[in-house]
């Protein structure tokens, strides 16, 4: 009986999310009904559930780094950040692809939002990347696989809720996330360029020197925003959370007062906007905080570890295991609904192979991106869709480059953990 319930209890969310159900109502329901008809568990420990996992400090950096991105998105500050580093684009072949992604990357060192990245960066780099003959297809989805970008380089609200659950400092997995995330954006920008060189892409103009101090004095106030995002908190001024609230001060006195791109109503109406995204991820933490509970009580974690470890399996093996298992999550569950159900369950297996928390929390984050963007169902494919009206198929096929270089560094960083640790050691001054 106990094995069939919890079979039971990982095959109905499969089941409900096969039939369309939203993703907050099929925790929420699994939660509910087998609290009740199988483990007897009572009501008001769900509800309990439910608020518990909202009520964590730290849970208010998302919120805060999700509006501060929209305000920098809309208000001239990602605008010219990218004008700035377009400014001093040489004229060699791929520059301005490499420019694309450069700017994706300083982007996420603002925001933390993959589809706001998405939408930012592409609406103000796709008509350059067409007009010098990257082509369409091939733009979109550089766009598309860059803009994941975000979730790994810090802020990265992803990174938040692995720390929120797994009882992790927020400040180190931030820390520990700047390394895999220029790995990428290097391993990007090599093969842009190669590329451009084999397909003979028309060479961006040759930097006109007279316009880059401009270009600069225009983005001084953008470029200012990670130094004092990152620096504030590496520097010991203020939490990631109370970072975030900076942030979105920043953000909406540049955009209002210094580029006055806004105005207070529209101001206004970004904050609006931002919550309804806000309160759709926050119904999925509280759900699958339901849902956690469940598992917890029946058992399924301490099952599964036992399990996993009777098959004997070497630690690279187990390694290669969970990072598929994670893959195929992440391209069906958006990153905080897999981040709150599987982090449970995979922290113990990490722990016995002997994995650093923050290394491995790293490991579930960029798993969860690539997941993003892989085929068939990565959320960000749909968006860049819907944005920039490309068909899927062609999407699928031009991503795939893309896809394996992220594969690629996501096995150096799962099988060379220094690459997330060595920042950690440097700052602690070992």
């Amino acid at each position: 009986m106990a094995a069939l319930t919890l079979c039971l209890i990982i095959a109905a969310p499969i089941l409900l999310l096969a039939f369309g159900t939203p993703i907050f109502m099929v925790f929420l329901t699994a939660a509910v009904l087998f609290a009740v008809w199988f483990l007897d568990v009572p009501l008001q420990a769900i509800t309990t559930a439910i608020f518990g996992s909202l009520d964590h400090f730290s849970l208010l950096a998302v919120p805060l780094f999700i509006l501060a991105g929209d305000i920098m998105a809309r208000g001239g500050i990602a605008q010219r950040l990218i004008e700035f580093i377009m400014s001093i684009v040489g004229g060699i072949r791929g520059s301005l692809g490499v420019a694309t992604i450069a700017s994706a990357s300083a982007f996420g060192a603002m925001s933390g939002s993959s589809i706001a990245c998405v939408a930012a960066i592409g609406k103000l780099t796709l008509p350059s990347l067409e007009q010098h003959g990257y082509g369409r297809n091939f733009s979109v989805s550089m766009i598309t696989a860059t803009g994941v970008i975000d979730v790994i380089i810090p802020p990265s609200i992803p990174m938040i809720l692995y720390a929120v659950t797994a009882q992790q400092s927020v400040s180190l997995l931030f820390l520990a996330g700047i390394v895999p995330g220029l790995i990428i954006a290097c391993g990007l920008a090599i093969y842009v360029l190669v590329r451009a060189r084999i397909k003979l892409i028309t060479p961006a103009e040759p930097v006109r020197w007279r316009a880059v101090p401009p270009a600069f004095y225009r983005a001084i106030w953008a470029l200012f925003a990670p130094v004092l995002i990152l620096g504030g908190i590496y520097g010991g001024v203020f939490t990631a959370t109370e970072a975030a609230g900076v942030a979105c001060l920043y953000a909406a006195a540049v955009s209002v007062l210094i580029y006055r791109q806004l105005t207070w109503h529209q101001l206004w109406l970004i904050v609006l906007d931002s919550g309804v995204l806000v309160a759709q991820i926050m119904i999925i933490v509280a759900a699958a905080g339901a849902y956690s509970l469940l598992l917890t009580t029946s058992g399924f974690p301490a099952l599964l570890v036992s399990s996993i470890e009777g098959l004997g399996l070497a630690t690279w093996l187990l390694l290669l295991t969970i990072n598929a298992m994670l893959l195929l999550v992440g391209s069906v569950l958006e990153p905080p609904a897999a981040i709150l159900v599987l982090t449970p369950l995979l922290l113990p297996l990490a722990d016995k192979a002997g994995l650093d928390p923050i290394h491995f929390g790293l490991v579930v984050t960029v798993n969860l991106a690539v997941g993003l963007f892989l085929p068939p169902f990565g959320l960000n494919l749909f968006a860049s869709q819907a944005l920039f009206k490309i068909p899927l198929l062609e999407l699928y096929r031009g991503v795939v480059p893309f896809l394996l270089i992220y594969l690629a560094a996501l096995l150096l960083l799962t099988y060379v953990p220094a690459v997330t640790l060595v920042p950690l050691h440097w700052m602690a001054g070992k």
